[in-house]
Order: structure tokens, then C-alpha cells, then sequence
């Protein structure tokens, strides 16, 4: 028989890192992909006109500033990438533990979802309210923007909370019961 009851505190504890940092990363692309390249709403160095740090500002509108901003966009996306990619390895090394273990893809999405809410709260905070370096969005309700960044950011950190909590654990090679047949 199979156990597939809510994991143990321990057993959640090994898939919360891995999962945060993939929803870290993924988060950061959804971010990246979305706002900066696809609705081209901001880039990371946009606001630096009125940046709280004094960084030179880099109009976006200017072949030299959407350089500039492109190549830190740039680095901002292997920030992402590094987040997966550690993200991975660490689900990887906690999957060959015990090759039998498995996760509910509730726990795992749980974790993922509490991940992106959590980029989006410290990438908000930081960027756009303490260094002022670029904004949700540049316009009249620029801080709507940036407060509804936040507030998206702890939905999806309650909701991936939630989600993870209900969900099951399994390892079959240690809860399937074997049948073992005598040697001659």
C-alpha cells in the first residue's frame, strides 16, 4: 500500500528550497519575458532619472540607454536562470536520495508559486520603492502599479502556502510493500 497522506514537517522542508528557488527564477522570467520584452513597460535602469541612489539615468528611448538597459536586463535573466538552475540541482539531489520519493505536484507548485510571490516582493521592494530604479510601470498610477506588484507578490505567497500544505508525499521504494521469493 501506498502513502499518500500530507507530508512530515522534514519531508516538506527538503522540497521547500528547491521549489522557492524555481519559483524564484520562473517568477523572475515571467517578469522579465512579460514586462521588460513583451510589454516593454520598464527595463531595469528605466527610472534611474529619479532613482533614489544616483545611478546615471538610461532612457530607454535612446540607442546608448536601451544598450545599457538591455545588457543589465541581461544580467538580470541570468540571475533567473542561476535560480532554476540551483533550483534544479537541489530537486534533482533530493529526488536521488531516495529514488522513490516523489512529491505531490501540489507541494511542489505550492512551493514554486510562494517562490515567484516572493521574488516579486523583494525585487518590488528593492527596485522599485528602495532604489527607485524602475517602476512596475512609468505613468499616472505608477504606484498602483508598484503596490499591485506587491500585493500579487503576497497572494501568490499565501496561495502557494496553502496549496503546499495539502500536498502529498510518497516514496515507493520505502512504503511498497516488496515480495521477496526464496532462493532454492
Amino acid at each position: 500500500m501506498t502513502d499518500t497522506t500530507a507530508g512530515t514537517g522534514a519531508t516538506r522542508r527538503e522540497i521547500a528550497l528547491p521549489g522557492t528557488l524555481l519559483g524564484v527564477g520562473l517568477g523572475g522570467f515571467v517578469d522579465g519575458i512579460l514586462l521588460h520584452q513583451v510589454l516593454q513597460w520598464h527595463h531595469m535602469l528605466t527610472s534611474t532619472n529619479t532613482d533614489n541612489i544616483g545611478v546615471r539615468y538610461y532612457p530607454a528611448d535612446t540607442v546608448p540607454g536601451l544598450r545599457m538597459n538591455t545588457l543589465w536586463d541581461g544580467f538580470f535573466h541570468v540571475f533567473c536562470w542561476l535560480a532554476v538552475l540551483v533550483g534544479l540541482s537541489l530537486l534533482h539531489a533530493r529526488v536521488t536520495h531516495s529514488r522513490g520519493r516523489v512529491w505531490g505536484s501540489r507541494m511542489l507548485w505550492g512551493w514554486i508559486l510562494f517562490g515567484w510571490g516572493l521574488f516579486n516582493l523583494v525585487e518590488g521592494i528593492m527596485d522599485h520603492h528602495i532604489l527607485g530604479i524602475h517602476h512596475v510601470r512609468t505613468d499616472a498610477y505608477q504606484t498602483w502599479w508598484d503596490i499591485g506588484f506587491l500585493l500579487l507578490g503576497v497572494l501568490l505567497m499565501v496561495a502557494g502556502w496553502l496549496l503546499q500544505r495539502g500536498g502529498p508525499t510518497v516514496d515507493l521504494c520505502r512504503d511498497t510493500p516488496r515480495t521477496t521469493t526464496a532462493t532454492p
